[in-house]
């Protein structure tokens, strides 16, 4: 305990200076990495010197293909687009207001500017729900998302998930916090979160806070409704049957689970030659997280959405970008940081784990910057530290809710 004391003095002491220069350094990365992300989106530009760039816009290039050739009546399971269509019917319908334009430029523009604005509400989020006192903190904890690499790649891919994130986080929110709030609370919580399903992968394990926490079944059931309908009315512009639609999805979806991403599930069952396991064990592990989201559905909801976002990026096919999904349980921990005071230092540990989160995930990342076999072992690094951090989330669920049980 002396010892816990000790540490708090020296921090209170000495934080001012360390937030500064931390402060600083995500400032240079955010600035140079957005730059260049959005560099590489806007112009695509084949190399950077001698250095080979990955194309730009490559992922909007894909997704306005697959989602105005699903309206057209293109079968997109099949034939040369399979590799790439991995999506359910629903997302397409989903995907059509940013993707579905029919010029590419078009497309471009309404992308650029919903990620925009996405990125500005997902920093306004982060800063609102992280509990800074200081505007030191404040600054600090806006530079998170515009500082760590998967925001830059999203950005540079012009991919969806800078979209999906800030509309689960709200959706969550608004639904949570109102619990029983009537149709003025849930209705609109509910549409941010079916929206969010437009990349079911990421969104879906966060559904069981909202069956289990929710305190009304309402919210649910409109989610589930809506999904519904917005698979029949993509399934409407296919010829083939529904069931015969969602057989093609998953299979062209297990078959790249296998064969491409990184730090995940799939790939570590593909790579032990599990290939039959893939569906079994992903479903398996999305059924514990209900059952450990039902016992601990009491305690704050970062903390569930810290457990929820690290088994999303564990249970199945993810990319580099998709590694945003970390943020929330950064954030979770700094909020455990700034408010857990006990003798057992639970605020010191949360501490300790979010700054060697962040170090791992400070733009531009190991992944393509180190070579081999650095690069793997900076993924391996981290995927050890993302399950530290969802043990120590998970320990410290199991805590507060025997506390509460105890009192």
């Amino acid at each position: 305990m002396k010892m816990t004391v000790l540490v708090r003095n020296r921090w209170n002491i000495h934080k001012k200076v360390i937030l500064s220069l931390v402060v600083a350094i995500m400032a240079v990365a955010a600035f140079v990495w957005l730059g260049y992300e959005f560099f590489r989106f806007l112009w695509q530009p084949d190399r950077i010197g001698s250095r080979s760039i990955h194309p730009g816009a490559i992922d909007l290039k894909i997704l306005h293909n697959l989602v105005t050739s699903w309206f057209r009546g293109i079968p997109i399971y099949t034939g040369a687009r399979s590799s790439v269509s991995v999506h359910p019917p629903a997302t397409y319908a989903l995907l059509w207001p940013i993707y579905g334009w029919t010029g590419i430029k078009v497309t471009m523009f309404v992308w650029t500017t919903t990620a925009a604005a996405a990125l500005g509400w997902l920093v306004y989020l982060v800063v609102r729900e992280s509990c800074a006192s200081s505007f030191l903190e404040r600054t600090f904890m806006a530079l998170i998302p515009l500082a760590i690499y998967p925001t830059g790649a999203i950005i540079g891919n012009g991919q969806i998930v800078i979209h999906i994130i800030p509309m689960t986080i709200a959706g969550l929110l608004l639904i949570r916090s109102h619990a029983g709030g009537g149709w003025s609370r849930d209705l609109p919580g509910s549409i941010l979160f079916l929206a969010a399903l437009a990349k079911p992968i990421i969104a879906a394990p966060f559904f069981w806070i909202i069956i289990f926490s929710a305190g009304s079944i309402r919210p649910a059931c409109l989610i589930c409704t809506g999904y519904m309908v917005l698979t029949l009315f993509a399934a409407a512009f296919q010829d083939a049957s529904l069931v015969l639609l969602c057989r093609q999805w998953m299979t062209n979806a297990s078959h790249l689970g296998v064969s491409a991403g990184e730090a995940n599930l799939h790939i570590l069952l593909g790579y032990m030659g599990l290939q039959a396991w893939l569906f079994p064990t992903s479903l398996l592990l999305f059924c514990l997280l209900g059952f450990w989201v039902y016992r601990h559905r009491h305690c704050d909801i970062w903390i569930l959405m810290g457990v929820a976002a690290l088994i999303a990026r564990f249970w199945s096919y993810h990319r580099w970008y998709d590694d945003l999904l970390i943020l929330l349980p950064m954030i979770t921990l700094f909020r455990i940081a700034k408010s857990d005071f006990s003798a057992r230092g639970m605020d010191l540990a949360a501490g300790l784990l979010l700054g060697i989160t962040l170090f791992f995930m400070l733009a531009p990342g190991g992944l393509y910057l180190l070579p081999p076999p650095w690069s793997t072992r900076y993924v391996g690094t981290q995927v050890v530290i993302w399950m530290v951090n969802l043990v120590f989330l998970m320990v410290y669920a199991y805590r507060k809710t025997e506390a509460v049980k105890g009192t």
